[in-house]
């Protein structure tokens, strides 16, 4: 079961850093197709938190290691951080909501890095050990 949980959890950091890529895509659809029409890209939004949420609820129940459950409460923690941008940023201080922009190349790059590492998660158990072959001299 709990390499049933580990290998769900690696395809979910997939769909995760997927579905931030989509989100590039919806975002540019908004500023060169419609920029009036956001909504979309926000709603899409939601789902990326679902997915980051699901995927952490995975790390814990796959009983995967501090670094890794930490690296993938990052996920939904930066997501979290991206809608504050803009909703303080309109409040506020436009300036502010540039920064979405940025955090949403930190999102990438961490989901990258996450999934990266748990492709791991299957070659270590998909493959069987290599034998230790003697080296004759």
């Amino acid at each position: 079961m709990r390499q049933f949980l580990r290998q769900t959890y690696a395809v979910l950091t997939w769909l995760f850093l997927t579905a931030v890529v989509v989100q590039f895509f919806l975002a540019g659809l908004g500023v060169f197709v419609n920029p009036e029409d956001f909504g979309f890209h926000a709603m899409f939004g939601a789902i990326i938190l679902l997915i980051g949420l699901l995927a952490l609820a995975l790390s814990f129940a796959a009983g995967l290691p501090w670094r890794t459950t930490g690296l993938t409460t990052l996920l939904p923690a930066l997501v979290l951080v991206q809608v504050a941008l803009v909703e303080l940023g309109h409040a506020f201080l436009p300036a502010l909501a540039a920064f979405h922009v940025i955090n949403a190349l930190v999102i990438f790059s961490v989901s990258g890095y996450v999934a990266l590492q748990a492709r791991s998660l299957f070659a270590s158990h998909a493959t069987a050990p290599a034998q230790v072959v003697p080296q004759l001299h």
